[in-house]
């Protein structure tokens, strides 16, 4: 112990605002306990130093603080901090909570959950966990549909991790960006992903665990930009990195995504098999919002080797438990590609009420490439039954909603059906048009990614 701290005078010099919270503490631990200032003091200290540390005027040392914490009968980090470890488990077990309501039952309770979680963490200063609530308040708002405030709370995340190293901040990195894709911002959800990559690649030692979540995560936004070649790229560079992965969770994702690839590919029956372990996995862990995405998939590998009763079966299933969990924005989505597969089963009335309904849910920063799919099938539809203008207008109104969003592929594909009803129609000029500005966008720098393709992992 210091001179002062035995002769109990004050250090004025050292003391700061959080001491006068200590010296509240302290006194209101000693007063519940009935003892006296020479009773919290002695053999070690005197009176004087235990009054001037309640009054706030002292930085105790830390045999000082440990010495008053034994004789009040309490853990020193809960003297020093405020919080006991009945406080902080209680907190993380309530997350746990909230993070197995959200795998298994409902979004909307689980954002309660986490809600009070979060509330708890920042008053006990307890900077994780409460980044840990903002993350389970981002997937919430994420499955129902909630893209702002699911950007908003991955933020403020981030934030409150902006000291930690990037591999802790990942997971909030990658819930931003995937609402930026779900919002219809393709390019800037790349740029995201692209970037943390190859920061975590620059550092020589890569985390496997993040990078296996961000190659899985760029993925999805790669295929909807038509930049087949490195989303295959990322899915092989997840499996390589997939054996030193443990979380079973972040395994059967990499799965998913990897058979996205592979149906782009044509390798459906490999595909087919990722799903299949994906989908053993997330049945095992329960988490059924991923359970219904790996149905989703299985519809849509079905529907592109014909088997449209498959597909149908499928897809159905894959929305049913969408809806259940209330998960409106991915159920619409399923629905744009039942949509599809109804129409190729002849029963195209059904087809365009079921697209109908759901572009009233679906918009420009509300899942915009599934709302310019449903646009380019109900366009389809029109040309089929020889309504002409009709499939104009639908056709026009898909381009006007997946150029924003960057999805080069698909406003290729349109400008061809578009070009093709202009040029039956007679007129030639505005067909050549629109399909130069389908190439023109299609082959320009820059229309895939930022910058260039990330490098690869150092190991």
């Amino acid at each position: 112990m210091s001179d002062r701290e035995d002769r109990g005078e004050p250090d004025r010099g050292q003391a700061q605002s959080g001491d006068r919270e200590l010296g509240e503490r302290v006194r209101r631990l000693r007063r519940e306990r009935g003892l006296t200032q020479r009773q919290v003091a002695e053999p070690s200290y005197t009176a004087g130093y235990i009054s001037t540390l309640e009054a706030g005027r002292v930085r105790p040392s830390e045999a000082a603080l440990r010495h008053v914490a034994d004789r009040l009968g309490v853990g020193f980090d809960e003297l020093a901090t405020g919080r006991s470890a009945r406080l902080v488990g209680e907190v993380r077990l309530r997350a746990a909570d909230a993070r197995r309501e959200l795998a298994t039952g409902d979004a909307r309770t689980a954002d309660a959950l986490f809600r009070a979680v979060r509330e708890d963490a920042a008053r006990l200063d307890l900077p994780e966990e409460e980044a840990a609530a903002l993350l389970g308040l981002g997937e919430c708002a994420l499955e129902t549909g909630g893209l702002p405030q699911a950007i908003a709370h991955f933020q403020a995340a981030e934030d409150l991790l902006a000291d930690a190293p990037l591999h802790r901040r990942v997971p909030a990195l990658r819930g931003r960006a995937t609402a930026h894709l779900l919002s219809g911002d393709l390019r800037y959800a790349c740029y995201l992903l692209e970037t943390a990559i190859d920061r975590l690649n620059a550092a020589g030692l890569p985390d496997p665990e993040a990078l296996v979540l961000l190659y899985s995560a760029v993925i999805a936004p790669y295929m909807d930009m038509g930049a087949h070649t490195r989303a295959a790229q990322a899915a092989e560079l997840a499996l390589a990195l997939a054996p030193r992965v443990e979380d079973p969770a972040l395994v059967a994702r990499m799965h998913r995504g990897v058979a996205r690839t592979l149906i782009a590919e044509g390798r459906t029956e490999e595909a087919a098999e990722h799903l299949v372990r994906a989908q053993e996995m997330y049945r095992r862990l329960q988490i059924r919002t991923e359970l219904a995405h790996c149905h989703w998939m299985r519809g849509y590998v079905h529907a592109q080797v014909g088997e449209l009763e498959q597909a149908e079966t499928e897809l159905r299933t894959a929305r049913a438990l969408l809806l259940e969990r209330r998960a409106e924005l991915f159920a619409a989505q399923v629905g744009v590609e039942l949509g599809d597969v109804l129409r190729r089963r002849g029963r195209a009335g059904e087809a365009g009420e079921l697209l109908d309904g759901l572009l009233e849910r679906l918009g420009p920063e509300h899942g915009a490439v599934h709302a310019g799919g449903a646009h380019r099938l109900l366009g389809l539809m029109a040309d089929e039954r020889g309504d002409a203008g009709g499939a104009e207008r639908s056709y026009r109104r898909a381009l006007e909603l997946l150029r924003p969003a960057g999805a080069a592929g698909d406003v290729a594909d349109l400008c061809k059906l578009l070009g093709d009803l202009l040029h039956r129609t007679g007129r030639t000029e505005e067909a050549v048009a629109v399909y130069r500005s389908g190439l023109a966008r299609y082959a320009a720098a820059g229309t895939t990614t930022l910058g260039p393709a990330p490098v690869e992992p150092p190991v």
